[in-house]
């Protein structure tokens, strides 16, 4: 019995470890390549010493780098998913995969966040409407978007493997080309231009990838969620950093989403911090008085009550019933109520007899 506790033991505490790289990148041990990736490129941006000197990013910094050495490597990963971290020391020969955390970060976005040579990819800006219920509660919103990321194949070079790649022979590798041009008879001008061979790359491609035909990017649909903060401002710009389209010869761009709200189909309605409704009463309501509750975007009832007459158009003011403010959630701006009055189509002869005593109208007036 000691024994097989103990093997419980040692299974339980693989399976544990094999959660933990997996947990670091946020990520289910089910997640694709494009998870993976997708999931490295946001937290290694949000960790990196150059951008985040809170205590301990450094350190995080790390163990993303190595998450994602260790998960993006189909070998690495299937023994790290089945025996743990000790089997991939087994398999390294009692080392543990360490590789260089800035060089997989330089790696992955073509020189980091300070690479003067690296050219900067286009930034995409999406109109996105929100309930404005959602703007005064604030929300999570799911949405995707299809880009184009690197080829998970070729990592982005195009080949189907690295020895498919060589140095092309009529450039030399410079991606230029010298032509020289006779001018007059023993006089040459020299000039340098694009190697058609290889396209000024200087690389020649042997064999495509055959996942993405030499494209080197690939389709892709990524999930987000937009992060709606109460009271945020119509027009408000929410950035997706670094999250565009991919592609080798750049440093993705971002996506912007430009927040506003829909048109209410309650009949709310919205400027800046007020809120304005457009409450309908009867004659009797306008003329007696009223005590009734509005149901506000997030549920809760207001008060609105009224003493005597209430003229057509009328507009009462609630203070504090309005949108939260973008700075403070807890202060909020005004409401304001205006009131339509709604008269009868027709009046009973009865109806009609009352009002004429109560307003002390000519009673021949009811004939004709």
């Amino acid at each position: 019995m000691g024994w097989t506790c103990m093997l419980l033991l040692l299974c339980l505490s693989v399976l544990a470890a094999a959660k933990d790289l997996y947990k670091i990148l946020d990520l289910h041990p089910s997640s694709s390549k494009q998870d993976i990736r997708h999931a490295y490129k946001k937290l290694s941006r949000k960790f990196h010493p150059d951008k985040n000197k809170e205590p301990g990013a450094s350190d995080k910094f790390v163990d993303i780098a190595y998450a994602y050495e260790v998960l993006s490597d189909e070998e690495k990963r299937g023994i790290y998913d089945r025996y743990g971290e000790e089997g991939l020391k087994a398999h390294e020969g009692g080392q543990s995969p360490h590789a260089n955390p800035f060089d997989i970060f330089s790696n992955f976005f073509g020189g980091g966040f300070h690479s003067q040579q690296t050219r900067r990819g286009p930034t995409s800006l999406t109109e996105f409407e929100v309930e404005l219920a959602d703007i005064y509660k604030g929300a999570s919103i799911e949405f995707m978007i299809k880009k184009r990321i690197l080829c998970d194949h070729c990592r982005g070079s195009g080949a189907a493997s690295d020895s498919d790649i060589h140095t092309c022979s009529g450039c030399g590798g410079s991606g230029v080309k010298l032509v020289k041009q006779q001018i007059f008879p023993g006089m040459f001008a020299q000039s340098q231009t694009t190697c058609n061979e290889c396209g000024g790359r200087g690389k020649i491609i042997h064999k495509k990838c055959p996942h993405c035909d030499g494209m080197k990017v690939v389709d892709y649909t990524a999930h987000y969620t937009l992060e709606v903060t109460p009271g945020m401002p119509e027009g408000h710009e929410v950035v997706f950093e670094g999250e565009g389209d991919e592609n080798p010869d750049w440093e993705a761009g971002d996506i912007i989403l430009r927040v506003r709200s829909r048109r209410d189909k309650g009949g709310w309605r919205r400027k800046e911090s007020s809120l304005y409704w457009r409450e309908t009463i009867g004659i009797d309501e306008a003329l007696l008085g009223f005590d009734r509750n509005l149901t506000h975007l997030d549920g809760h009832e207001v008060r609105l009550t009224r003493q005597g007459p209430t003229q057509p158009g009328f507009v009462q003011k609630i203070e504090g019933e309005g949108m939260p403010l973008f700075e403070n959630h807890h202060l909020h701006g005004d409401l304001f109520v205006e009131y339509n009055v709604v008269l009868p189509i027709e009046l009973t002869p009865q109806q009609r007899r009352k009002l004429s005593e109560a307003f002390q109208t000519d009673s021949t007036h009811d004939e004709l």
